[in-house]
């Protein structure tokens, strides 16, 4: 007999470099068993940081990641050269434009899940966006919910 179910799932961020990245392969292959027999459901990504972020954006053309960083740091100015422009700057000069960064973009996102697959659009793809210079373990709580067959 079909019904709803919920589980969370702790994953596991590769750690990447400044910029944004495609990671989708990452979250579906940490996910396919839980993924598997869903056949209506949601999944929610929740990124357990405040200096990246996670988004739903282009997955064919990497000039799109490279654009959105470029148009990020324009955006959301780093202080290199010490002048004083943010109060919090004990953790670096990309710190604080990090956090900004993330609050606009934002920490999670959720993806419709049929038949044990994300219904991702054709073009589309999950994004990780890491705003630090310095490389991190980054962690992920995924949330499955659906209706299995």
């Amino acid at each position: 007999m079909p019904g709803a179910t919920y589980s969370q799932h702790p994953l596991s961020l590769p750690s990447y470099p400044r910029g944004s990245h495609l990671i989708t392969s990452d979250i579906t292959s940490q996910l396919s068993g839980p993924l598997k027999g869903v056949k209506a459901g949601l999944l929610h990504l929740f990124l357990q940081h405040t200096s990246c972020a996670l988004s739903l954006n282009e997955n064919y053309d990497s000039d799109v990641r490279k654009d959105m960083s470029d148009s990020l740091d324009k955006i959301v100015e780093e202080d290199k050269a010490g002048k004083g422009i943010y109060r919090h700057d004990a953790e670096g000069s990309d710190d604080m434009p990090a956090h900004i960064k993330s609050s606009l973009i934002g920490a999670s996102v959720s993806i419709p899940i049929t038949n044990g697959k994300l219904a991702l659009g054709t073009w589309q793809g999950i994004w990780f966006l890491e705003f630090r210079d310095g490389k991190h373990r980054r962690k992920v709580l995924a949330t499955v919910q659906g209706e299995r067959e």
